[in-house]
């Protein structure tokens, strides 16, 4: 099987489990939207916030110093789990005890005084799926693809399932007659709450399922190899934090960037929160690729074809994600029953944050050259780069557009990123990437979006038919041109 198809493969593996998946947790955004106000979404919307900038300081990036160092032929494949579990492990037990013992005062810091229990559950859901991120990383390195996708399907049901137990099943008995059984279990006191109870029981789900990994630890703690993963992989603390900066922080600034009162803050915040979630697609896909690439880029970079693979490889993950771009934008239309109707007025966003993600796909693509030269610390200054960006344009920009402000500084930090990282990369690690291709293709799409704004008015026609055909047209503009470019990479 060529190499090329082989990544794909996974990748489908990956993201087919990730979009069914997602699917099952995007029907919960009509529910929680339509179950809740804008103010009481915007609430979960800031902790889920917080999550991203904690699960990467949890994890300590041991996650791709493990996949660096288990090919190593001096230390061996279980003595570099077993020594980034011990160290995973450790680490996130001395965080949640923290949060327990202060989950009073951290509630009170974030204006949930009323509220401690939010605080110590989602401190519990953080350290399960933190220890839970290094028996995965194996599952991806053995290439067991099924059984990883399996576990994270039982994870996404349990969240599904539970949600709807206790927001539509439970109020609904609680209301008529309520059985002597429902008080042991449900409480309408709690009421959103129970959107963190029901992802606390889906995390403990998945690390009882994973438990048999947990066995590495026997294998036994390698000091000297951790030093080594831990100079490789601290860096990439710098990197995910910066990287989290630029895909959460809008979210956490919109509380208290934007210029009217608390209420109507969080309101915003609750509706860009929710048309961000149209983006996910986007997001979904290069989720998928990562856990699929990851391991390969490192696995293939000795092989003497790998700079021309990997050339080959953004080319088509940039023709995917395009069409990812153009399926969301000329069908949102459909796309936007997703969300309830308080929250369709932040639609416009939509086009930018799908162009924004397409760009941080690139940039993952492009970071190769950090990864496999050793220079993290280099790849951490790119990040703070973007960090920096983000920061400075959302405290520019949301006094002063909103939260379209924040979609807009999000973009220009993961294109500042991308471009950053290739002219490094030239001179690093020089891949021979057929860039007025990429560009094209990423213009194409753009240009395809605005004609079907523009033409929209002007036609008679049904907008699935305009839609459909300018979808068309990029299908066969794509095939025309790779037709003559055949994958005929082989293993």
């Amino acid at each position: 099987m060529g190499i090329l198809k082989k990544l794909a493969s996974q990748t489908a593996i990956y993201g087919l489990s990730s979009i069914f998946a997602r699917f099952l947790n995007y029907l919960l955004v009509p529910l929680l939207t339509y179950s809740f106000s804008a103010q009481e979404y915007g609430v979960v919307s800031e902790f889920y916030a917080y999550s991203g900038f904690l699960s990467v300081l949890l994890l300590c990036g041991f996650e791709t110093g493990y996949f660096r160092f288990r090919d190593k032929e001096e230390t061996g494949r279980d003595t570099a789990y077993s020594t980034a579990l011990i160290f995973t492990m450790l680490l996130n037990l001395v965080f949640f005890l923290g949060i327990f013992f202060a989950d009073k005062q951290l509630a009170g810091m974030l204006n949930y005084a009323k509220h401690p229990e939010y605080v110590w559950w989602f401190g519990l859901i953080l350290t399960l799926d933190a220890v839970a991120s290094l028996p995965f990383a194996r599952l991806r390195a053995e290439q067991k693809a099924f059984r990883f996708a399996g576990i994270k399907l039982v994870e996404i049901g349990v969240t599904v399932l539970s949600t709807l137990f206790f927001i539509v099943y439970c109020p609904k008995l609680y209301a008529n007659n309520p059985p002597a059984w429902l008080g042991y279990v449900y409480d309408p006191a709690i009421g959103l709450g129970y959107v963190f109870i029901a992802n606390l029981l889906a995390s403990a789900c998945k690390f009882l399922l994973l438990s048999p990994q947990l066995a590495g630890i026997v294998w036994g703690f390698n000091r000297p190899l951790f030093g080594r993963m831990l100079r490789y992989s601290a860096p990439m603390v710098v990197i995910g934090f910066a990287g989290i900066i630029n895909e959460m922080l809008d979210r956490a600034l919109l509380k208290y960037l934007l210029p009217f009162d608390f209420a109507t803050n969080m309101k915003m915040l609750g509706v860009y929160s929710a048309c961000y979630k149209l983006a996910m697609l986007m997001s979904l896909f290069i989720q998928a690729f990562r856990y699929a690439a990851e391991p390969f880029f490192f696995a293939y970079a000795n092989k003497t074809d790998a700079r021309d693979v990997y050339a080959k490889v953004l080319k088509f993950f940039v023709i995917f994600c395009v069409l990812i771009f153009l399926l969301v934008t000329l069908y949102i239309d459909v796309f936007q029953y997703f969300m309830g109707e308080e929250f369709r007025t932040g639609l416009h966003v939509v086009p930018v944050l799908l162009l924004a993600n397409l760009f941080l796909g690139v940039y993952v693509n492009l970071s190769i050259w950090y990864k496999l030269t050793d220079r993290t610390g280099m790849g951490a200054w790119v990040s703070l780069g973007g960090a920096a960006l983000t920061i400075g344009l959302n405290v520019w920009w949301i006094p002063l557009y909103g939260y379209e402000g924040s979609a807009w500084a999000t973009l220009a930090c993961y294109a500042s990123m991308a471009a950053a990282s290739y002219l490094l990369g030239r001179w690093f690690y020089p891949v021979p990437y057929p860039v007025m291709r990429i560009l094209g293709y990423i213009l194409l799409g753009i240009s395809l979006y605005f004609a079907e704004e523009w033409l929209r008015p002007y036609l008679a026609w049904p907008w699935w038919l305009l839609s459909s055909g300018l979808l068309g047209e990029y299908l066969l503009t794509v095939a025309l041109l790779e037709k003559r470019r055949p994958l005929r990479v082989k293993s």
